[in-house]
């Protein structure tokens, strides 16, 4: 993959590598590689609208640049763009669209998106709630190191009988053999 110049120019300000930190210098350069359609600025840059670091918050900007990076299947965006449907951050709460955007994180090994889409099933955002899914999900996250999915495991099983239980634990490991983390 190509980094665009501009794109590092922007994560060296964002963070002040090399460069005093300028958040309102990053949105610059952000935006300079996010028109050049860099999937990566689109998402920093819908954080720094999220935020209000370095550009005014504005959540209906951050959604439009979190679909932009999200439709070219950047995990990250596609993570956000489902909290900001959840939350009704910019556009109406639609659960609907928060699980499908939660989904496509999850399946690329989002661990992040596979503790939200867990904490999403467990609440019945898909109609009933749904214990064995929430589980699963939750259980992926935290073989990844996410101590939140862990305490929602947690909580999960004492909803659960032992089959349950067993039937998520069997499908985590399903998902993993057939996806492993970091495409090996």
């Amino acid at each position: 993959m190509f980094i665009l110049p501009s794109f590092t120019l922007g994560f060296m300000y964002a963070n002040g590598e090399g460069v005093p930190e300028d958040h309102a210098e990053a949105v610059r350069w952000f935006r300079l590689a996010a028109e050049q359609g860099d999937a990566e600025a689109q998402y920093n840059l819908g954080v720094m609208y999220q935020t209000g670091s370095g550009a005014p918050q504005d959540y209906a900007e951050a959604v439009r640049l979190y679909r932009l990076a999200a439709d070219q299947g950047y995990a990250l965006a596609q993570n956000n763009l489902g909290f900001m449907y959840a939350n009704g951050a910019g556009v109406p709460v639609d659960a609907t669209e928060a699980m499908r955007w939660f989904t496509l994180a999850a399946e690329q090994g989002d661990a992040g998106a596979q503790t939200n889409l867990g904490f999403m099933y467990a609440n019945g955002a898909a109609g009933q709630p749904d214990f064995v899914l929430a589980h699963m999900w939750s259980n992926l996250a935290s073989a990844q190191g996410s101590e939140l999915a862990q305490e929602n495991k947690n909580l999960f099983e004492q909803r659960m009988t032992r089959e349950e239980i067993a039937e998520a634990q069997r499908m985590s490991r399903e998902r993993l053999e057939a996806h492993p983390p970091d495409g090996n």
